[in-house]
Formats: structure tokens, sequence, C-alpha cells
């Protein structure tokens, strides 16, 4: 529960972004056969020609067959080099980019592709196709904001980039996936103490955090985030959007895109989202308020139609009194409620959401001065190893009185690293369990710390995502306790 658990030795930024908002798929193969026919395009897509777009450091030519359009870009054999196309987006959302492409040399022409001046793939891949006349396809999924868009395709060796044809664009929702926990429950909603699906009956969302996107954004890939839905049958992820600690405030468009797409890809496959505004140190939350109202200004404007949303608007306060949380809640919650009004709000507690008993107080100063707002819960966070018995009485108690999410727990000490205590952490799961009280384990991602579930490297590897091999020991643990899902009453 201290800034110790957030400290990150890491490779570089551009490493994480590669598997950022987004799910990547694999190019296809081409066959080397000559004018190859161009390949098919979803009759939602837009197609965009190369020869149409802006070129730097590139010529548009049309000496190779098998083109549509009036030609393509051939890439001048420069670092720089780039194709940059204006997109246009009915409605915010992902969109799927497809660029189409060939590569006749033997060696691979790899581009970073940006949109709105975002890094969506860093160095994605374009592979030799046998031939410039043997045409293929690489596709990624990026954030696409309402309006115009500008899609940049830019080579990062001195080969310059492949051949490009064009770049086609598909905005299409796909449809709802049924049976999935978002599904089944709707919009959930505050009920007494409890979180309360459509059909108004209490249930227990079990599911895990990521670690800080600015750090771990490759651990959040198409592959693990279908291993987290389907193989860990989690129903929540929490997006940890640190404020600090080269997070949100040193770039609040990279990181509100991250957000964003994050909230696609686990809406995608049916689960709830808490969109974690991770402010730590300082641990003041008023110290981020006007970078708070900004954020989830947007995240409201571009979510709020979504049922499958909660808000957590201070992920864990720290050294200021409860009445000062509970005035930058009464600030901020309004805000929220302007864009979506049916969303729950999830406020962090004093002294590192803790209700206090961190820093020697309890929960009955929130019960005696509850937040002035309807439809939210109060955030317990404890880390077993460290958190003994005054914590989880204090959880006990505090579920009893009042609406309890526990938005973070590790089995380690309260920095999420070190020996395990399995013992403590199944007395409290078991406590939450029956009391219906909703919890997210930290973390997944490959940190070196005990508390990640993966083993180091597993992120960079790209997996594998399913199973037990890739897991430390809290990893498998916390694997089989999600997996064990609640049975979701709907009647």
């Amino acid at each position: 529960m201290t800034s110790a658990r957030s400290v990150h030795i890491s490779g570089g930024l551009g490493a994480a972004l590669a598997a950022l908002l987004l799910g990547l798929t694999p190019p296809s193969t081409a066959a080397a056969a000559p004018a190859a026919a161009p390949a098919p395009t979803a009759a939602s897509a837009a197609v965009h020609e190369a020869e149409s777009a802006t070129v730097s450091q590139g010529v548009v030519e049309s000496n190779h067959t098998g083109f549509t359009g009036g030609g393509f870009v051939n890439y001048h054999n420069t670092t720089g080099g780039y194709v940059e196309w204006k997109v246009d987006a009915a409605a915010a959302g992902n969109g799927t980019l497809t660029l189409r492409y060939a590569n006749g040399s033997t060696a691979n022409r790899p581009m970073d592709i940006t949109v709105n001046g975002t890094l969506v793939a860093d160095e994605r891949a374009f592979a030799p196709t046998g031939a410039w006349t043997g045409w293929s396809t690489t596709s990624l999924t990026a954030a696409l904001r309402a309006g115009t868009n500008t899609v940049r395709a830019t080579a990062t060796t001195a080969a310059g980039g492949p051949n490009v044809d064009h770049l086609a664009v598909d905005t299409t929702t796909p449809p709802p996936v049924t049976g999935t926990p978002a599904a089944v429950n709707g919009q959930l909603t505050v009920c007494g103490t409890k979180l309360c699906n459509r059909h108004g009956r209490p249930v227990q969302l079990r599911g895990m955090s990521s670690h800080g996107t600015q750090w771990y954004a490759q651990c959040l890939t198409n592959g693990s985030l279908d291993a987290l839905a389907k193989d860990w049958n989690a129903d929540v992820l929490r997006v940890s959007t640190y404020v600090q600690e080269g997070g949100y405030e040193t770039d609040p468009r990279k990181y509100t895109e991250l957000a964003s797409a994050l909230i696609d890809q686990a809406t995608a496959r049916g689960m709830y989202v808490i969109v974690d505004w991770h402010m730590l140190d300082p641990g003041d939350p008023y110290a981020n308020l006007a970078r708070a109202k900004t954020f989830f200004t947007e995240i409201a404007q571009r979510h709020g139609t979504k049922t499958n949303l909660l808000y957590e608007i201070a992920n864990e306060p720290s050294g200021v009194a409860w009445s000062r949380i509970r005035g930058y809640a009464e600030e901020l919650i309004p805000v929220i409620r302007a864009k979506d009004p049916e969303a729950p709000v999830l406020v962090g507690t004093r002294a590192w959401s803790s209700f206090g008993v961190s820093e020697g107080g309890s929960e009955a100063e929130v019960v005696a001065d509850p937040v002035k707002a309807a439809n939210i819960m109060y955030t317990f966070h404890f880390y077993a190893y460290s958190h003994r018995d005054e914590y989880l009485n204090t959880l006990s108690r505090a579920a009893d009185r009042l609406p309890v999410f526990v938005t973070e727990f590790g089995t380690q000490n309260y920095a999420g690293e070190g020996s395990n205590d399995f013992t403590m952490s199944q007395r409290y799961l078991d406590l939450m369990a029956a009391k219906k009280i909703s919890w997210v384990n930290w973390n997944y991602s490959d940190d070196s710390r005990s508390g990640a579930v993966f083993k180091a490297g597993t992120c960079a590897n790209n997996g594998p995502w399913t199973g037990t091999s890739s897991l430390k020991p809290a990893g498998v643990w916390i694997r089989d306790r999600i997996r064990t899902a609640d049975d979701f009453p709907t009647s």
C-alpha cells in the first residue's frame, strides 16, 4: 500500500506501446506469384489509397502490377519516410486498420504506426512477400476519435518502408458478446450495501488490475485479454492510469487514449471495466483535481453509453483527513454524472484505502460522514502478508454498514512483494464471498515482484497466456479463484 509497490525498472516505453490500445493480428502470408489479386476488404471498410495521401521521402509509382487505385507509394531507402492519411470516423471507438503492401526484398521493413500522434504499433513488421507484385496485408486495432483522424506509417530503418498500396479502415462495431458477465448482469447499481445487477440481485465481481499502463501496456494484448476473459473467466479488468510516475501528467492525450482503448478491448470481451485514476503520491487527491476532471469528462463522454463501467476516482489517498477526500469526491462525482449518470463511482478511503486503519483510524469516520452522492461504493485495499486481523475485521464491519469494493489486494506484503500468505488471503476471500464484496487482484503483469502474476519475460515473449506455465505461484492461486465465478442470479 505504499509507493514502493509502483517502483519499476523496465525496458523502453516504445516496447510497452507496441501492444498498446489494441489487438494486433499477424501479417498474412502472400504467395510469391506475380500480379496477385487485390486482397479482400470488409464491405464496411473505407479504402484510402496511398497515392492520394501525404507522402514524405517516397514516390508514387505504378510499375508493379496488382495494386488497387492508381498506384502505390515506394518509400525511399531511408529512415523517417512516411505515408499519412486523413481518416474520418462517425463516432469515437475502435477501428480496424489494414495496410496493404508488397515487400520484394528479403528482409523485414518495419514501420511505426501512429494514430493522432500516438504510437499504436512500434516497428510493426512488414515481412517479405516474395516479389514486388506479391501483395499482402497486416491489420491492427486502434482507438479513433469522432471526426478526422491522422494515421501515419513511418519507416524505421535505412532500407525504408515496403511499397504501400492502401489503408482500409473498418469502424463497424462487433455485436455484443452474449453470456458474458457484462451481458448477463447489464448496468450495475448500488443497492443498500451491495453491488446489484440489472435484475436487482447482489453480485460479486472477481478480476484483475493492470499494472501502470505507462510501464506494462505490452501485457495487455489481444491474447492476454482473451486469456483473462476466457481462460481465467474474469468478470472485471481494472485499468490503472497512473497520474504521476511517468503517467498521465506527462502526456494526457497518450494515456487517455490508452485507457479508452483498453475500455473498448475489455468491453468487446464482455468484462466490466474499472477506470482507475491511480493517484498515489501526492496522497492528497485535490492535487490532481483539475487533471481528474479533464480525464473523467472525456472518458465518460466517450464511454458513458456503455453499461459495463465503474469509475474509481482516487486510488489511494494518504496523509489527508477523510473530510478532504469526501470533499474531492463531492466535487468530482457531478462531473462524471453529467456525462454518465448511471455508472457506480468508487471512492478511495483514508490511509491508502484502508478506511483509515493504516493511519490509526477506522471505518467509523466514513459511516459518520459519508459522501453526499448516490450510487457510490468505498474502496478497501489489503495485502494479506502485512495486513492481518485488524484490517480483516475492519473490512467485515465496514461491509455491514457501507457499500465496499476491494479494488486492489495481494497475497504478499504491502509493497506487493515477498512471500505469499495464501492462508490469510483465503480468510479475506471467504469473508468477501460471504458478504458479496467484489474484488480485484494486483496485478496482471510480469513485473519482477511476486505480486505480478506472470513470470518475467512473458509479456515480451507475447505469452503463453493461457494455462499456468507462465504464472508465478500467486498467479496460479488467484487464477483458480477467479475461475470459480459468481452464479449471477437473474431472477
